[in-house]
Order: structure tokens, then C-alpha cells, then sequence
């Protein structure tokens, strides 16, 4: 308990909070009009290509991001390996059904996995009939997946569990409401004494006739006996692409049109310590197979259902290229470079599981498992921000060599700055992280201003507002993000790729906010900052042209213009994108000149993002608070005038004609 020096502290400082957000709430409200000029010069002599995979998508295993969230497996916890590999251990979340009376449940390590040796033994002690007679519905264990389990009627649902017993079985499978006493939908499993003396593997299908979105999985019997169950899943047949994906989180993800997604991902890639790293070998092959690992940086047990396999598989479902981060060194250790060659060895046989062909070695396994042609791994980021660690630099140099020696086209990313890049220390990418308040970030617009336009390019693979008016997601927030985006694009010439992070929270396991998309098992929406992102989709690969903003007295506005085409209306675009970071008004004067071809009379639109007060958030209660709002814009033309809202993203899309407009 804070003494009291500490607690006047303490509450000064939730004082001054709280008069921020009222601030900020109220300063809306008083709003003095302004006028000012944008020129955009769409001329091609100054316009420049934006990098084809300019913005993408990170995603770290943060938040339970994708266990419980996008990847769509409902059993936590599915091969009982959580509990660590010495027995009995706890089962968690899965709970016992009957008293020490009935049944006694426990773990051994009698698994037919060899890399997951733990299965759960269950001693039934009651019977239909005798003396000990089980109770009604009889007993055994129920799995409440990650935190309820969604159930929709009508859907059809994978069950797939491992059985042995030297006794016959009578197996009740069912799924039901969170309380047991609803059934949703039910299989029962039966064999004779000899059937299952083996471990035999079960699969069937359950289809529920009701929706519930708060249910379990119960496996129980009324027959005296010993039985052990292992590797038990319960997986949605309509997944995204027929990939495992919770369809509508990725159908979030396919919305933003990434041109690359980074994975696996920051601190849990590399692990607190080196034995909870994210090792990629052990994460492919047959998921029953895989040895699940305990997620210490931020807490919680994956079974490594989203392995490499999986991570690479999106590069089909969503057309991006793929960008994996690797590490000689955790959060509190590193290994040194006389003893790295293990590791350097490993990277480079998970490049040859991703691209090596069929008939090598690790090309083989990704072949077995479906994919018999190599998926798109153009990029690898060696390390985490990890340049200030004693061994970081020996290191890259060894991995960078022997990744070049087998596989030079591939462009290695360097977590040192650019001032270390050198013809010795070679590179052709380096890591920027930003994280900063919402006035600094927007401050951040012109952060690469300066930076010497020779080299390798900076891949800004981690970026958001935090701090106090970040809250879960906010307006304020999102503008502050859309001002640094501005920036890059301004800066494309040297800065080739961008990316938010955390991508995804589930709302009862917040290890971080704010976030992109917020879910449970259920519910989904997007935050303002996912919102915002949809402004600069048509970004990348599209051309650029040079602003010029000239307001008085008045620096919270910037501006960006591209032209972009639609493939699907085969239409092209003059994009002009401003975002208003103050709470005034503005009345601006927009100029084009130079543009090859003429604005059609019909056809723009406005869109614009913003709302009441600058702290909204969205939430599952209003998930449509703060959304772009898109309007006709009848009087576009080369010279026209706009009104800017206070706090607001606004998007100006000036369809253009065909026959005379080129992109660079």
C-alpha cells in the first residue's frame, strides 16, 4: 500500500489525467474557423513511386491474438501439455465433472506423441449400476475453450480426440451451454474391451441446432474403467479459406489489403529466455505432433496450432509477401558467437521449409503437409531492437553470410540504425520501432525528413501511440498514427515498408493497449486506428505527389496526395488525404495543378474519420462509434474549396479521366 507521500502523488497524477480527457472532451466544443491553402503538384516531373509493399501487417502472439483469437481452434489447452512435462500436473482450463468419489482425474506421460508425451487419465470409479452409481449425465472433464466457446447453430464443428483403454468405452462427447445444463449438440463413442487396448484416433462432426456463445466441450461416461484422451480439438469447418483462420478476423485482416505480413513476431519470438523462444521446427508437421510452448513474454500457453506452416499460408489467402524476425538472443539472454552455428543453421533450414523444393530436405515436410510449392519468404529481420546486446553484430554478420550464401536474393533486415551500415556490417533493410505519445507522434511526421535519401531503407515494422490519451483506442490516437503515415509516405524514398502493432486483443487478456481489432469469442471491431488504415490501403504501389500546406497560426493540419487505380472499376484516383490534429475548423483552398487528365464531373467521393470528442473509442457496445463516414463530392474539380472538421482523418478521392493520365 502506497504511503502517503506516494498516494498524494498518485492521486495528483490521476487528477491531471482526468483534466486532460476533460480537456480534450470539451475542446470541441469551442471551435474558431480557419481558412487555408493546399497546393498538390501532380505533375510526373515530381512524382515518385511509393514502394509496392509499403504497408503491411504485424503480428506477435500478444493479447492471445491467435490462440483463442485468429487461429479458430476452441480447446485450450488441447493436448494437456500446459501443465509442463512433469506428472501429474495441472490440467488447466479443463475442469473435473464428479467428485474424488467417482472419478479420479490426473496426467501421465503415456501419450503416443513423442514430442508432447503428456495425456490425461481419467479412473472412473462409479458405474451405471452397483453400489457406486455415477451421477445423472455422468462424469468426466469439460474444456470452456478461451473464455466460452462460440457455437452457431446450423454450423458444423471437427471434433478429433485420442483415446486408449484396456476397458470397453462408452465416450459422451458433447458440446453445451457454459453451465452443462444445455445440450447443443452430442456423439457418443463406443467400443469394445480390445478396440482401443491402442491409441486410436477419432474424428466425427457436430452440428449444433441452437446458438450459444458461451459454451464447452464435455467428454464424460457412466462406465467404471480407465481411459486416457489426448490431443482433443473441436475446430469450425468454415474457416477462412479453409486454413484454420477465424473467418471474421482474418476477413478484417484481407480488408486492409497488407502487402506483407511480419511474423512471428517481437519479445515472443524471442522469449523471455532462449527455452520459450518461438522454434520454428517445432511448430510443423501434424498439429497433434507439435509440442506447444509456454509464451513467456507475455504469459500463456500456446499448443502451436499457429505454427510456421500456418503464418506462411496467409501469403496465398491475402497476396502479401512474407517478413519473419529471428534471434540469436531473448529478453535475458544471448548466445554467444562462437556458439551460434546451431542457430544459424536452424534459420536457414526454416527459409529452405518455406521456398526449398519439394524434394529437399525441409521442402519435403512443408510438402507432406499440403504444400508442395515453395511459399514467398523474401524478407528476414535478424533480431528484435536487440544492437545494444554484447554478441548482437557478431551474430547478424553469421547469419547474414550464410542466409546470402544459400539465398541472396532474400533482403535481411538489420535491428541496428543506418549510421552502423556499412560495406562490413552490410544490410538491406534496417528496423525502426516508434512509440510515443499522440503529440509526439504526430511531431514524428517529418521524422525522416533528414535522413540521408542514400542506402539501405528503414522498415518501420513497429509503430503506436501510448500513454494516457492512447487509452483502448482513441480518435486522438488514430489522427496522431495517420499524421506519422503521412510522413512516410512523404519519405517513401527512403523508408520501403510500414506496420502497427499489436495488431489483434481478446478483450478479456489485455497485455496491451491500444490495439488494432478487438475481439472475444464471439464479437469483433475495429479500432480508430484500423479505421484509419484504411485510408492508406491504395497506397502502397501507387504514385505520389508533393503538398505544400500554408495555414496561419495553425500547425496541426498535414496533407499527402497519390494517384491510385482501382483494379476492380479499372478507374484511377487522385487521393488526397488530410489530417486535422487540432480542434479547429478549417476551410481550405485546394489546388492541383499539373494533373495529365481532367476530373470527372461525377464519381468522387469524400470520406472522412472522426467523432465527438477526441477520446472516443469504439467498443463491442458502440463498434461503429468512430468509422469513416463516405460521401458524394459533387464539386470536385482542379480548384476547389473543403471544410476540414476539428480531430478528423478526411480522404478526398478525385476520379479522374482515362485517356490521358500515366503513373510513374
Amino acid at each position: 500500500m502506497a504511503g502517503p507521500r506516494e498516494g498524494a502523488v498518485y492521486w495528483l497524477h490521476r487528477a491531471l489525467v482526468v483534466l486532460c480527457a476533460l480537456c480534450w472532451t470539451s475542446s470541441v466544443r469551442f471551435v474558431v474557423g480557419q481558412t487555408g491553402q493546399l497546393s498538390v503538384d501532380a505533375s510526373p516531373q515530381t512524382a515518385r513511386k511509393i514502394p509496392d509493399k509499403m504497408f503491411g501487417i504485424f503480428f506477435e502472439e500478444i493479447n492471445h491474438a491467435g490462440a483463442g483469437g485468429l487461429w479458430a481452434e476452441l480447446v485450450s489447452n488441447r493436448g494437456f501439455e500446459a501443465g509442463g512435462p512433469n506428472t501429474p500436473s495441472n490440467i488447466d482450463p479443463w475442469f473435473i465433472i464428479g467428485n474424488e468419489s467417482s472419478i479420479i482425474v490426473g496426467t501421465d506421460r503415456t501419450s503416443c506423441f513423442e514430442r508432447n508425451p503428456v495425456a490425461l487419465r481419467m479412473e472412473v470409479l462409479c458405474d451405471s449400476k452397483g453400489t457406486n452409481v455415477c451421477p445423472s449425465g455422468g462424469v468426466g472433464v469439460y474444456n470452456p475453450g478461451y473464455w466460452g466457446m462460440n457455437i452457431e447453430r446450423r454450423k458444423s464443428y471437427k471434433v478429433s480426440l485420442h483415446i486408449r483403454s484396456s476397458d470397453a468405452v462408452s465416450l459422451f462427447v458433447s458440446l453445451r451451454s457454459s453451465d452443462g445444463l444445455q445440450k447443443l449438440a452430442s456423439h457418443t463413442i463406443t467400443g469394445g474391451k480390445k478396440q482401443f487396448t491402442n491409441w486410436t484416433k477419432i474424428e466425427f462432426h457436430l452440428k449444433s441446432s441452437i446458438n450459444n456463445t458461451n459454451s464447452r466441450l464435455q467428454l464424460t461416461t457412466t462406465k467404471t474403467g480407465v481411459l486416457w484422451l489426448d490431443q482433443v480439438s473441436v475446430m469450425p469447418s468454415d474457416t477462412y479459406m479453409g486454413h484454420g483462420f477465424r473467418k471474421d478476423l482474418a476477413s478484417m485482416l484481407a480488408d486492409l489489403k497488407p502487402q506483407f505480413l511480419k511474423f512471428p513476431g517481437g519479445n515472443y519470438a524471442m522469449g523471455n529466455y532462449l527455452r520459450n523462444a518461438f522454434q520454428w521446427g517445432e511448430t510443423v508437421g501434424p498439429w497433434e505432433e507439435r509440442s506447444g510452448h509456454f509464451n513467456d513474454a507475455w504469459g500463456y500457453w500456446t499448443d502451436d496450432g499457429l505454427g510456421f506452416f500456418e503464418f506462411l499460408q496467409p501469403s496465398l489467402d491475402l497476396c502479401y509477401e512474407m517478413l519473419s524476425n529471428i534471434a540469436g538472443a531473448s529478453a535475458n539472454e544471448e548466445v554467444s558467437t562462437a556458439r551460434i552455428a546451431s542457430l544459424v543453421k536452424d534459420v536457414v533450414d526454416g527459409i529452405e521449409f518455406a521456398r526449398g523444393g519439394p524434394k529437399t530436405t525441409w521442402g519435403s515436410v512443408r510438402a507432406a503437409m499440403g504444400h508442395p510449392q515453395p511459399f514467398k519468404l523474401d524478407y528476414v529481420s535478424i533480431g528484435n531492437q536487440e544492437c545494444w546486446m554484447l554478441y548482437y553484430r557478431g551474430n547478424y554478420q553469421k547469419f547474414y553470410s550464410a542466409i546470402k550464401a544459400s539465398y541472396p536474393d532474400i533482403n535481411i533486415v538489420s535491428s541496428c540504425d543506418k549510421s552502423t551500415i556499412s560495406p562490413s556490417n552490410p544490410a538491406d533493410l534496417y528496423d525502426v520501432h516508434v512509440y510515443a505519445s499522440s503529440a509526439n507522434m504526430f511531431s514524428r511526421t517529418s521524422m525522416f525528413d533528414n535522413t540521408p535519401r542514400s542506402g539501405p531503407k528503414a522498415i518501420v515494422s513497429e509503430y503506436a501511440v501510448t500513454g494516457n490519451d492512447a487509452g483502448k483506442g482513441t480518435l486522438v490516437a488514430a489522427l496522431a498514427e495517420a499524421a506519422f503515415l503521412v510522413g512516410l509516405e512523404k519519405n517513401s524514398d527512403v523508408v520501403e515498408m510500414a506496420s502497427c502493432a499489436p495488431l489483434f486483443v481478446n478483450d478479456n487478456d489485455r497485455r496491451w493497449s491500444p490495439d488494432a481489432i478487438v475481439f472475444n469469442s464471439w464479437q469483433h471491431y475495429g479500432c480508430p486506428n484500423y479505421w484509419m488504415l484504411h485510408f492508406f490501403k491504395d497506397s502502397s504501389g501507387s504514385t505520389f505527389h508533393p503538398t505544400a500546406m500554408q495555414i496561419s497560426n495553425y500547425d496541426q493540419m498535414v496533407a499527402s496526395a497519390i494517384t491510385w487505380q482501382n483494379p476492380k472499376e479499372k478507374s484511377t484516383y487522385l487521393k488526397i488525404k488530410v489530417v486535422n490534429f487540432g480542434n479547429k475548423g478549417v476551410d481550405l483552398n485546394i489546388t492541383i495543378a499539373g494533373l495529365g487528365s481532367s476530373i470527372k464531373s461525377s464519381g468522387s467521393k469524400k470520406t472522412v474519420l472522426t467523432s465527438a470528442a477526441p477520446l472516443d473509442e469504439n467498443s463491442f457496445q458502440q463498434p461503429e462509434k468512430v468509422t469513416p463516414v463516405s460521401s458524394s463530392l459533387a464539386d470536385a474539380k482542379q480548384q476547389m474549396g473543403v471544410s476540414v472538421s476539428p480531430y478528423s482523418l478526411t480522404s478526398f478521392d478525385l476520379l479522374l479521366e482515362q485517356s490521358k493520365h500515366s503513373t510513374v
